[in-house]
Order: structure tokens, then C-alpha cells, then sequence
């Protein structure tokens, strides 16, 4: 006699017509966790954010930037690193370089393609803002999870993105 039991969690819901692979309770809870964290963990670091005049997507664009050699990336490949849109990434860098973070600049050997550098001002703005952003993400994220935990989240997570990646690389 199997005295396994199944645990609800485990079971799809009943399958309607068709082929449809739905998420069992278990799958739909996490699923659903994840949408709310990174919703309000986004929702609360930009709010941290605003203080310091900024938006999320303008602390990322700093972020990269800062970490790139000379402090400055073609604006293709940043569009490409912090997911954005060419037209969505130029508006952005528009309103960053109207507040002194970025200047645009010519790529020399290629006369259609720019850089997006960061200013001296953007990189004193970088200086600033970045312990608080990081006392943030600690504050409300990292903090909350044993270091355990932290490792299994990273290995979950980090075939997704690869994955992911992989996919965009081919659109």
C-alpha cells in the first residue's frame, strides 16, 4: 500500500478543452510572488529614488555607464543592456543629458552611431546616490534572505535569464 500522499499544491487545477499546460496551485503561488516582489521592490526603490531626481531607469543607465570603460557605451549596446527600446533609450538619454548626466557623442568610426557618456556630474550624482540605492536594495531585498537562500534563488533564477538573454539575442 503507497502511503505517499500528493499534496494539492502538486496537482494542476482540472484542464479545460485543449492542450494548455496550466499551473498547478503551487506554480500559480510562485508565479504570482514573483510578479508582486518585483513590482513593489521596483515601486519602492524608485520611490527612494526620487529624492535624488530620478528614475529608476536613470539610475540603471548611470549604473552601466559608470562601469563602462571611459565612463561611456554606444547607444546601441546600452539600449541592449538595460533593455530598452533605441527610440525609448534616446527619450531617456534626451532628459538626462537636459539634467547634465550624459552628453552624447559622435562615434569616430562610425559616423551614424553615438555614444551616451557620463557627465563629471553624472558621475558625482553616481557617487551620491549609490550608497542609498544600495541600502535600499539591502533594506528590501538582500536582507530578507539567509545567504542560503540567496545562493538557491541565484541558481533559480540564473538559467531564466540565460535563457531570456538567448531569446532576445535572436529577435
Amino acid at each position: 500500500m503507497d502511503t505517499h500522499t500528493i499534496d494539492a499544491a502538486d496537482t494542476p487545477d482540472p484542464q479545460p478543452e485543449g492542450d494548455t499546460p496550466w499551473l498547478t496551485a503551487r506554480e500559480q503561488r510562485m508565479w504570482r510572488a514573483h510578479l508582486e516582489v518585483a513590482k513593489l521592490l521596483e515601486y519602492q526603490l524608485s520611490r527612494e529614488l526620487q529624492p535624488h531626481n530620478l528614475a529608476i531607469n536613470d539610475y540603471e543607465i548611470l549604473v552601466v555607464l559608470s562601469e563602462a570603460p571611459d565612463h561611456r557605451m554606444r547607444m546601441t549596446d546600452l539600449a541592449t543592456a538595460t533593455l530598452q527600446s533605441k527610440s525609448r533609450l534616446s527619450h531617456q538619454i534626451t532628459r538626462m543629458e537636459n539634467a547634465g548626466l550624459v552628453l552624447r557623442q559622435e562615434c569616430p568610426n562610425d559616423r551614424r552611431g553615438l555614444y551616451a557618456h557620463l557627465t563629471e556630474q553624472g558621475w558625482e550624482t553616481m557617487q551620491r546616490v549609490a550608497p542609498d540605492h544600495v541600502r535600499s536594495v539591502r533594506a528590501h531585498f538582500i536582507d530578507r534572505f539567509t545567504p542560503e537562500q540567496l545562493d538557491a534563488i541565484y541558481e533559480a533564477l540564473a538559467p531564466v535569464a540565460d535563457h531570456l538573454r538567448g531569446l532576445r539575442g535572436r529577435s
